[in-house]
C-alpha cells in the first residue's frame, strides 16, 4: 500500500469542515500511514482534540508550548523533518493567507514553513470568500512555492449557497496522499534534459535579440520531474528564476548556440529530452565588438538561422531516448503544431496559444494541448498554474511510455 509507514501530518484549521476530519484521519490510519495532527484553536471549537487523538492513537498537538510549567515545547523544526506529507485540511481562507505569506503565529504556520516534504492544501470555505480576488491570489502563490492545492468541489455549503468551495471528500483527500507517495519515484533512474528560457543573440555589447520567455514553464518541469526522482540537467537561457533542488543540475547559456551545445553534450546519455525553451529562430550574422553608434536613416542587420534544438537532437536520439517539444502558436495551431512533431522528430509536443488568456510567456499559468504519435486526436487541459501542468505533462510522458 502506497501509505503504509509514511508519515503524515493533518493540520486542522477552524472551518466547520473540521468534522470530516475524523474521517480523514480514521481513513489514513486504514491505509497503515503514521498520523500526527496538529490543531488551530478555531479547529477546537468545531471538533475535539481527544476526538482526533482517539483515531490517529497518538497525541494532539495544539500550541508551540508544551507545558510552560516544566519549559516543554513542541518542535516544529522536527515536526517539519519527520513529515513525508503535511495535509492541511480543512485549509481557511485565514490560514491561506498566513501560509501564502509567511506569517508562523502558531504552530501549524511554524511546521509549515520548517517542512520539507510536499505539501497538500485542501481549501475550505463559502463561495463568496473562495472566489475573492485576495484568496484566488493567495491559492496562486502557494502554488507557485510548489505546493499541491486541490481543488475545492462544488456543492451545498454550509451557508446554504450551492457552488465551490466545500473542502475535498476525505476518501478522495486519503487517495490524494496516497497518488503523491505514488508519484514521488515515478522517475527515478531516468536522466531528463530540460531547456529553459529564452536565447539571447548578441547585436553589440549591449544590445541583443531575445524574446518575452520567462523560463517559469521549463524551472516547474524540472522541479516537477526531479521531486518525482529523476536526475535532471537543466539548461537554462537568461532568466531571475532560481531553483534550489538537490537532483537538478544548471547549465546556464546565452545563446542559442551556448544551449545547443550544452544540451548536445548530456543529450546522449538521457532517457527523456523536453525541449521547454524558446530559443532564438535567428541571430545576427555579424556582432559588433563595438556600440553601434545611433545614425540617420535604417539599421540594417543581417540575420542567419540558429540550429533548431528539438530537430537537431530529435534526429539523433537513440532506441528508447524520447523527446518532447513546445509549440507556442497563434493562428492554425493543431496543423503546426502537428507538422513541428513529425518534422522536427519528436515523440510529443506541447501546445500552447497566445489566443488563450493566462497562457504563454509572462504568466504563472498555462492552458495546455498535448499531441503524440501514438493519439489521432489531442488532449487537451484547462488553464492551470505552470507547477500544475509540469506535472500533467510529465503524467501524460509516464503513462504512454514508462508505464
Amino acid at each position: 500500500m502506497a501509505l503504509r509507514g509514511k508519515k503524515v501530518l493533518v493540520g486542522v484549521t477552524g472551518s466547520i469542515a473540521a468534522y470530516k476530519t475524523a474521517l480523514l484521519v480514521r481513513g489514513l490510519i486504514k491505509a497503515e500511514a503514521e498520523v500526527q495532527v496538529i490543531m488551530t484553536e478555531g479547529a477546537q471549537q468545531f471538533i475535539t482534540p481527544l476526538t482526533l487523538a482517539t483515531l490517529a492513537k497518538r497525541s494532539v498537538l495544539t500550541s508551540l508550548v508544551a507545558d510552560a510549567s516544566r519549559g516543554t515545547w513542541n518542535n516544529h523544526v522536527e515536526l517539519g523533518l519527520w513529515a513525508d506529507a503535511l495535509l492541511i485540511a480543512p485549509a481557511t481562507a485565514r490560514t491561506l493567507a498566513k501560509l501564502a505569506t509567511g506569517l508562523a503565529d502558531d504552530l501549524l504556520t511554524a511546521v509549515y514553513l520548517s517542512a520539507r516534504c510536499p505539501v497538500l492544501v485542501a481549501p475550505a470555505m463559502d463561495l463568496d470568500m473562495y472566489q475573492h480576488p485576495t484568496t484566488q491570489q493567495n491559492l496562486q502563490a502557494l502554488r507557485r512555492y510548489g505546493n499541491h492545492v486541490l481543488d475545492s468541489p462544488a456543492g451545498e455549503l454550509a451557508s446554504g449557497l450551492s457552488g465551490v468551495g466545500r473542502m475535498t471528500e476525505p476518501e478522495d483527500l486519503v487517495e490524494a496522499v496516497a497518488q503523491l507517495f505514488q508519484t514521488a519515484d515515478s522517475l527515478a533512474g531516468k536522466r531528463v534534459l530540460i531547456t529553459a528560457g529564452p536565447t539571447h543573440e548578441p547585436i553589440d555589447p549591449v544590445r541583443y535579440l531575445s524574446n518575452a520567455s520567462s523560463g517559469k514553464m521549463g524551472y516547474a518541469l524540472a522541479e516537477e520531474a526531479a521531486c518525482r526522482g529523476a536526475e535532471v540537467h537543466l539548461v537554462s537561457g537568461p532568466t531571475a528564476l532560481t531553483i534550489n533542488h538537490p537532483s537538478i543540475r544548471i547549465v546556464s547559456a546565452r545563446t542559442a548556440q551556448e544551449m545547443h551545445e550544452a544540451a548536445q553534450s548530456v543529450f546522449p546519455s538521457m532517457d527523456l529530452a523536453i525541449f521547454a525553451a524558446a530559443v532564438a529562430d535567428y541571430t545576427p550574422q555579424q556582432t559588433s565588438s563595438q556600440k553601434i553608434k545611433k545614425a540617420e536613416g535604417p539599421l540594417q542587420l543581417t540575420l542567419t538561422r540558429t540550429t533548431d534544438i528539438a530537430q537537431t537532437l530529435g534526429a539523433q536520439k537513440q532506441a528508447g531516448q524520447r523527446t518532447v517539444g513546445f509549440a507556442l502558436e497563434t493562428e492554425n495551431e493543431l496543423e503546426h503544431a502537428a507538422a513541428k512533431l513529425k518534422k522536427k522528430h519528436l515523440d510529443m509536443i506541447v501546445l500552447n496559444s497566445l489566443n488563450d488568456p493566462g497562457a504563454g510567456f509572462g504568466h504563472d499559468t498555462n492552458r495546455i494541448k498535448i499531441l503524440t504519435q501514438n493519439t489521432a486526436e489531442p488532449i487537451a487541459f484547462p488553464l492551470k498554474d505552470k507547477r500544475a501542468v509540469a506535472a500533467d505533462i510529465l503524467d501524460t510522458i509516464i503513462s504512454t511510455y514508462y508505464a
